[in-house]
């Protein structure tokens, strides 16, 4: 996680007034097959497997791990985008939409 994404995210945390961190995990979908999605987290699961970073929990399923070892979470302003930007050494390709990847 990078410092930018962390101060996104302990702001939004301080907004919401809760919680401990952001999961991670992969989901089946799109063109290629595996897209990204991320939560904030009130409460950790049995299964989580808890990383920290900048201070902050970082949750993944044992089943999105393999897809994400190595991933560096950013968040990215671009013109007038912003959100955050998965660094996923692992991609092989991406769709063109920019919705789903493959490993």
């Amino acid at each position: 996680m990078t410092e930018a994404a962390a101060r996104h995210v302990n702001k939004y945390l301080a907004q919401r007034g809760k919680g401990v961190g952001v999961r991670l995990g992969v989901k089946t979908t799109g063109c290629s097959g595996l897209a990204y999605k991320l939560e904030y987290v009130d409460d950790l699961g049995n299964e989580d497997i808890v990383f920290e970073a900048q201070g902050l929990k970082i949750l993944i399923d044992p089943k999105s791990l393999a897809y994400l070892d190595g991933t560096e979470l950013d968040f990215v302003r671009e013109g007038l985008n912003e959100g955050f930007k998965f660094n996923n050494p692992n991609e092989r390709d991406r769709c063109g939409c920019g919705e789903s990847f493959r490993v």
